[in-house]
């Protein structure tokens, strides 16, 4: 087992003030991998005064020398790709070829996007209006705290880290204790890269620990958290004490639309993304609305397509999915499952249980409901495993109430041929984000929500741009 009772603070890793033992467990054995030491008090403290400390010589660096310096950090991590992987797939059970390719990739993905909006990034630019000296100029907030979760650890640390580097802030994380594995890790990266010391700290924590002290800490502006509604809410009703910005990036309950022009890999499409990353993942499209005359033919294709997904260990080589996060998480998900059988829905495939052959693990069988109505409870709340529900409609007006009769807006989809349909339902959508015929939304684009899904854009221009305050200038000099 793994020992890492360690903080990164101040450029070193450091003993915690306090220690309590935390074991992180193997989803796929369900035995413990690694002991970590969760934080307290005086843990934050270190960490936020090294980030204190280390500000205003961050924050007067030329933007060129931080935006070469985030290029070495992805020379580093390029590098050492392999580890971030394994270290993934230990701590949260992604299969070891996802890990490799969308988990650890989407690390060198967002620090190149950042990197290349960085280089055409006016950090000051006249105002415009005609007034001679208004000048807007972007300026770092100051010290952050950076709160990540389990389900894409590097996508998340480096849709945060990246930009706060980019800008000039200094920074705290605390990344999921279920899966700081990886986060730890990157320390060493950014340790072998040169950031200087105080600029990034590293510090364990649960969320009602390390998370609320940061949340709450008066020597930290801005808190920036991916994770639950539930916690958002709480983070904010923290952050509010001290008027700091808060930036979340919550859950979601996407809904895909197909219409029956949609092309002939729809479904399937549709299918396999709502799998991948065994249905952890908040953008995920969990609700499938398929327009009544191709429904028939959609829930004959979405119950083969799930019946060929295959569930094995995070270990073990190949395009499989792996287990969920944890038995707290299993144990939800089978109540949703059960949830959406006593409420009426028609379960094509999957079910309670683990999948045929695994015994021990935290496994779920790609499950698909049909003949689902917008009240049911699967319908409603996010259930983040890997569960479909599909139902039909009539009406493009239909199809868009039902879409948008929900607390989330994170990710909707639509599936159609009629080019002027797609785009009156992609601007109809109440979300973040709106995806057609599984199109990308492009590099540098931002990542968020709306309302229960929350309202922060992590991407390109918009994710540095949250880690900066915009001073209005009167009377510049050229």
């Amino acid at each position: 087992m793994l020992d890492k009772r360690k903080f990164y603070i101040d450029g070193a890793w450091v003993t915690p003030a306090a220690a309590r033992d935390h074991a992180v467990i193997d989803p796929s054995t369900e035995e413990a991998c690694a002991v970590i030491s969760l934080g307290d008090q005086a843990d934050t403290d270190r960490a936020v005064a090294a980030a204190r400390a280390a500000l205003p010589g961050w924050r007067a660096t030329p933007p060129a020398e931080r935006i070469a310096l985030v290029e070495r950090l992805i020379a580093v991590y390029t590098r050492r790709i392999d580890e971030m992987a394994e270290a993934i797939s230990l701590e949260m059970g992604a299969p070891i070829d996802f890990a490799l390719r969308e988990q650890a990739g989407a690390g060198t993905w967002h620090m190149t996007n950042f990197v290349n909006a960085a280089k055409d990034f006016l950090w000051i630019h006249p105002l415009g209006d005609g007034t001679p000296g208004a000048m807007i100029s972007y300026e770092p907030v100051g010290v952050v705290g950076l709160i990540t979760p389990w389900n894409w650890p590097m996508n998340q640390v480096t849709l945060k880290v990246t930009p706060a580097l980019i800008a000039g802030c200094t920074m705290v994380l605390k990344p999921s204790e279920e899966a700081p594995l990886s986060s730890m890790l990157f320390a060493e990266f950014i340790d072998e890269a040169g950031i200087p010391a105080g600029v990034f700290n590293l510090v364990n924590g649960d969320g009602m620990g390390v998370g609320t002290q940061l949340s709450g800490h008066p020597d930290i502006e801005m808190i920036s958290f991916t994770g639950s509604t539930r916690a958002g809410k709480a983070i904010s009703k923290t952050a509010a004490e001290t008027l700091k910005r808060v930036c979340l990036e919550l859950g979601g309950k996407g809904a895909n639309i197909v219409f029956a022009d949609a092309d002939d890999d729809a479904v399937r499409r549709g299918v396999v993304h709502m799998m991948e990353n065994t249905g952890q993942s908040c953008n995920a499209p969990s609700r499938m609305l398929v327009e009544r005359p191709a429904y028939d033919r959609a829930l004959e294709i979405a119950k083969a397509t799930a019946e060929g997904i295959r569930v094995a260990s995070g270990h073990e080589a190949g395009d499989h999915i792996g287990p969920v996060i944890n038995q707290s998480q299993f144990d939800k998900i089978q109540g949703l499952i059960a949830a959406g059988i006593k409420e009426g829905a028609t379960l094509l495939t999957g079910g309670l249980g683990r999948p045929e052959g695994l015994n021990k693990g935290y496994f779920v069988r790609p499950t698909v409901f049909a003949d689902c109505t917008p009240d049911m409870t699967i319908m409603r709340e996010e259930i983040f495993g890997p569960v479909l529900s599909i139902m039909p409609f009539d009406t493009e007006e239909e199809a868009l109430r039902i879409a948008n009769d929900t607390p989330y807006g994170l990710t909707n989809y639509v599936q159609s041929q009629d080019g002027a349909k797609v785009n009156r339902v992609l601007r109809a959508f109440h979300s973040g984000m709106a995806v057609a015929n599984g199109q990308s939304r492009g590099a540098g684009a931002p990542f968020g929500g709306v309302s229960a899904s929350g309202r922060a854009r992590e991407g390109g221009r918009w994710g540095i741009e949250e880690f900066c305050d915009s001073k209005s200038i009167g009377g510049w000099v050229d």
